[in-house]
């Protein structure tokens, strides 16, 4: 189990790129899942980007595909979120959350897979 800090959120213009960050206390974050998160006002916490333990498969959700690259560095315990693109909608907190139980090569996308969360970091374009 493990302690997760998001860093990097901000206020930015329309068309601008961030990228956040995610250190985690674990000792066990080389072997998690690793997935991103988002939640904006008065809407249910969205799936944002996905990667695997190994950093070999990545999954994105169907808003930010082609704009958003989720990475790690496992060296660092570190997962990141280079968001290029950004359009007002992607407006909202970024959560990171680790997946410590995930028995197939799927990576998973609903909240309910996810064992441990980062307080989030608020990421805000503005048009």
């Amino acid at each position: 189990q493990g302690h997760l800090v998001e860093s990097g959120g901000g206020l930015v213009q329309a068309g601008d790129s961030l990228r956040l960050s995610c250190v985690s206390s674990g000792r066990a974050f080389s072997r998690n899942d690793m997935a991103w998160f988002r939640q904006a006002p008065g809407k249910e916490r969205e799936f944002v980007a996905a990667i695997s333990w190994t950093g070999a498969i990545t999954h994105y959700g169907d808003s930010v595909r082609g704009r958003f690259t989720i990475s790690r560095d496992n060296a660092k315990n570190t997962v990141y979120l280079q968001m290029n693109s950004l359009k007002p909608e992607d407006t909202a907190i970024y959560y990171c959350a680790s997946d410590r139980s995930n028995p197939n090569t799927e990576l998973r996308t609903s909240t309910h897979d996810y064992d441990d969360w980062g307080q989030g970091t608020q990421v805000t374009v503005s048009s």
